[in-house]
Order: C-alpha cells, then structure tokens, then sequence
C-alpha cells in the first residue's frame, strides 16, 4: 500500500462532554493512490466525514458518511463502469473488549464493535469502509455472459442440462413409474 498522508486523531486528546467532528477529503494525488492501492479504474469525490461521540468515560462512537465516485473494470467485458457509492459508517470503540482467544470463535452479533485503539487513522478506516462498499462484479450495460463449452479434442462438450444433478433421476422416476390401472 502507498504511503498515503493520514488524519490520524489522539482519542485521549479529544473533549469527553461533546462530539468531535471530521471532515476529510483527499486530493486528487491522494485518490489516485487509493485507486492503485484497490485496483481500481478511478476514484474521484471521495469525501469521508462525520464525528466522534464519547460514550461514557472512555468508549467512542464513529459516526460518519463516506461517499465517492469509483470506476472499476466490468467484470464481463472490462468497459469502465462508474459507480457513486454512499455509505454509512457506524464504529463502536470500546475499552473492554475482548479477543476471543480460541482457535474458533463465534462472531458477536454487533460487528461494528471493536478494541479501542490509542489512535485512530481517518485515512485507513476511510480506505477500509470503500473496499468493503465496491460492487464485487460490476457490469457495464448490455454486458452479458455468453455460454461457452469447452472440452477434450474428439470428445462431445458438458451442457447445462448435463450438470444437473437431478436430471438423470428424474428420468428414472419416470421410466419405473406406471400409470396406476
């Protein structure tokens, strides 16, 4: 990952008694740098902002928008497709949390919840919710997946029909069936 220029806030630092409030908007030589760093087309009006809510004596709320404009390859045919992304981002930072220590673990029912850390980056909790908010197979309009068959020279290539697990069965039902008499 390219070294991107951070917002980085002391939570120790901040007013306990009211809401501290951000507002970070990269630049274009920044968003470029996300854009490599996610592989993406392009990224353009990023903006991430919001604010920090003390809850009780030392927990934190992360309470913000994240909005942006990508341009990622179709999954299909690999036209540019634009996608404008608006996201909720909710964050509880907690001091007593506890890392499960097992080697399984049953995942919490609030997954927003996590350790609360000395600092926190703006910049990479912006960069995470964006990976997490991309459309994991865009499509350009009209793209479409065509069928293709493939198989060993001299050999009769698998259909869809084919693939069916239950295709054959049924026709062996029908074959042992008898009209009742």
């Amino acid at each position: 990952m390219p070294d991107l220029e951070t917002e980085v806030i002391r939570l120790s630092a901040l007013p306990t008694k009211k809401a501290s409030t951000f507002d970070v908007r990269p630049g274009a030589d920044q968003c470029s740098d996300i854009a490599q760093t996610l592989d993406l087309l392009g990224l353009r009006k990023l903006r991430f902002h919001g604010k920090l809510v003390p809850d009780g004596k030392r927990d934190w709320r992360l309470v913000a928008q994240l909005g942006a404009t990508v341009t990622q390859p179709c999954a299909i045919s690999l036209a540019p497709v634009n996608t404008r992304l608006d996201v909720d981002v909710n964050r509880f930072y907690v001091s007593d949390f506890e890392t499960p220590q097992a080697a399984e673990a049953e995942m919490p029912e609030d997954d927003s919840v996590e350790a609360l850390p000395e600092t926190l980056s703006l910049t990479d909790i912006m960069v995470e919710e964006l990976d997490l908010a991309l459309p994991l197979f865009p499509r350009a309009d009209g793209a479409e997946m065509e069928s293709m068959q493939a198989t060993e020279p001299g050999k009769k290539a698998m259909t869809d029909e084919d693939a069916r697990p239950f295709a054959g069965l049924a026709a062996l039902r029908d074959s042992l069936t008898k009209p009742d008499e």
